[in-house]
């Protein structure tokens, strides 16, 4: 192989989860944290030069920048060894670390509260501030809900037993589930619950995969009492906290998180529900190829495996990470450059291999401006895709490295954005270079996995996690209740499309369980439809990558609906900047009917 399949952490720290580096690392930050306390309670304005405020801001930004590196490291370590309980006490420290730092983050937002609006303002023009403005005018807007600084000290230390216990001990009930699989030759193996959700969407055998579902929904269900206490008590501790600082509703927090309205948010899903009708259709004409009566919740997104003479070849790491390249290069010299030296510097992980955390992600490592990149190859015409997907959130924090820390502080919606369009450059150039009809069916096919999620699987994400807070801020909701919660949302966002649904959804999910992040779901919806936009963008530009870059620097710097607006010229309350995107998707699908049909 030219590319490794798996990464090396210690360009970060050598010597894993006990290297030296590592422990003084996280001695300084406890020596970082301290002075910077100090130094908090002891600032008072020193206008005009505002020298004080300066290093304040400035001091806060290495010590984020050290969290998340540190952080990153032993998640790291984590993720790739998902069942070895070492790791824990280093992650627990971390969080400790987070929260300790906390405080006096909060003291200083509330100092920017004591500035009038004109000193503030006259403040914002120092250069070392005016970069950071928006994050600090988010601070200060963000500490008028904060409450005083001893009951805020022992909320962010109850948040350790809270939502981030809560939701590490989902971790531990995930890492330690397996189950028996049969593939379709009789060989039986125990696999873990990332194995099992990774043949669920990939296995080609049609029979295997209606028993892989059947065995995973039992799985799960086996779980279930313990993934509802584990959902119940993560979303009663978000729902005191957001109480205790004023939020009107479930979803004030996380659109505020995102920078974004409600009045965005609801055109949106308005514009997704208006075009769910185009998907009957495709996975009728999906389900006459794979030889089934129905699509069911296991066949959304799983491969046509043979079409006529054609047959998949199995995609391997180096023809996935060549492919990539060479189409990043078609639209941007840099992304091309950055992936050539992810994959040469080994910043990915992605051995298909027992004992791995489910999923894929990508996180920065400010204090080396690196990136890794953790998922599972597997080798299907999807595959490549995946890889392109995490790439573009790398893209994306490379091209902000030569700016302050905060402003790599952009929120999940526009992060979803950069990771989606490199997808679908991979996904439309698969189509493009398709020899026959068969493969391009094949493949447009495997393009309508993005759509699919976005539109379909995600609103099921929304309409139970929105129908689930509603119901929790009355009390405690049982296994059996989510469950009907689960098949309603499933049931009403797939058009009832599916013959077999997941009613423990919401227990194998592990983006609900996600503790720093309320509503891990809508985002991505988001990050696709606005992706998609670019993309249709892009073809009208003659210098796309300038313009490309230059939107995702801002990314951070500014409200969605002024970064639309000041990139694109769209307004994103208005439904004609979804359908435009929702539009793109449907020429997919009318092209995946008419050549499909010869093959029916």
């Amino acid at each position: 192989m030219t590319y490794s399949l798996n990464w090396n952490l210690d360009s970060i720290y050598p010597g894993g989860i006990e290297s030296p580096e590592l422990a003084a690392k996280l001695d300084l930050l406890v020596t970082q944290i301290a002075d910077f306390a100090t130094a908090v309670a002891a600032y008072e304005k020193d206008a005009p030069a505002y020298r004080g405020l300066v290093k304040l801001v400035n001091d806060a930004q290495v010590i984020d920048a050290g969290l998340r590196t540190a952080g990153l490291f032993v998640n790291a370590l984590y993720a790739a060894d998902f069942t070895n309980g070492v790791y824990r006490p280093y992650l627990s420290q971390i969080e400790q670390l987070f929260v300790d730092f906390q405080a006096p983050a909060d003291v200083f937002a509330k100092k920017l509260v004591t500035f009038t609006d004109e000193e503030f303002e006259e403040a914002l023009k120092v250069p070392e501030l005016a970069v950071v403005a928006f994050t600090l005018r988010e601070n200060r807007q963000a500490a008028e809900r904060l409450l005083d600084d001893t009951t805020e000290s022992l909320l962010n230390n109850l948040r350790l037993d809270g939502l981030k216990g809560w939701s590490a001990h989902y971790d531990t009930i995930a890492g330690s589930l397996t189950m028996p699989f049969t593939n379709e030759k009789g060989e039986v193996k125990e696999i873990s619950a990332g194995q099992a959700l990774n043949n669920l969407d990939g296995y080609p055998d049609a029979r295997v995969r209606a028993e892989l579902m059947a065995g995973y929904e039992k799985m799960w269900g086996g779980a279930d009492k313990l993934t509802a206490d584990t959902l119940n008590h993560l979303a009663g501790a978000r729902l005191t906290e957001q109480a205790a600082h004023g939020y009107k509703d479930h979803l004030e927090q996380p659109l505020e998180i995102n920078h974004m309205s409600r009045e965005t948010l609801d055109t949106m899903w308005s514009v997704v529900d208006a075009n769910k009708e185009m998907f009957k259709p495709y996975f009728e004409r999906k389900a006459q190829l794979l030889g089934l009566d129905g699509i069911g919740w296991q066949d959304q997104v799983a491969p046509i495996t043979s079409l006529g003479n054609y047959e998949p070849a199995k995609l391997t790491y180096d023809d996935a990470a060549k492919f990539i390249i060479e189409n990043f290069g078609k639209y941007s010299p840099t992304m091309a450059a950055f992936a050539k030296s992810a994959f040469e510097k080994q910043w990915i992980e992605a051995e298909d291999r027992p004992g791995k955390q489910p999923g894929g992600w990508m996180e920065s490592v400010p204090d080396v401006k690196e990136s890794r990149i953790f998922l599972t190859f597997t080798g299907s015409v999807n595959d490549a895709a995946t890889v392109a997907h995490e790439l573009g959130h790398g893209f994306h924090t490379s091209v902000l490295q030569d700016l302050p820390q905060w402003r790599d502080q952009y929120a999940m919606n526009v992060a979803e954005t950069a990771s989606t369009f490199a997808e679908m450059l991979i996904a439309d150039a698969n189509v493009q270079a398709a020899k026959s009809d068969a493969e391009k069916v094949v493949l447009l096919d495997a393009k309508m996995t993005n759509p699919i999620a976005m539109f379909l699987n995600i609103h099921t994400r929304f309409e139970f996690e929105d129908a689930f807070y509603k119901e929790r801020k009355q009390g405690y909701v049982p296994a059996e209740r989510l469950n009907e919660l689960m098949d309603a949302a499933q049931k009403d966002a797939f058009a009832d499309i599916l013959t077999v649904r997941h009613p423990h959804f919401w227990s194998s999910k592990l983006h609900f369980y996600i503790d720093d992040v309320p509503f891990y779901n809508f985002p991505y919806t988001f990050g696709y439809l606005f992706s998609t936009s670019i993309y249709a963008w892009a073809q009208t530009q003659d210098n796309f990558e300038e313009a490309y870059i230059a939107l995702l620097r801002d990314t951070a710097n500014m409200t969605t609906e002024e970064l639309a607006l000041k990139h694109l010229g769209a307004d994103l309350t208005k439904p004609d900047f979804w359908q435009a995107a929702a539009d793109l998707v449907k020429q997919d699908i009318d092209e995946f009917l008419t050549l499909s049909a010869q093959f029916v």
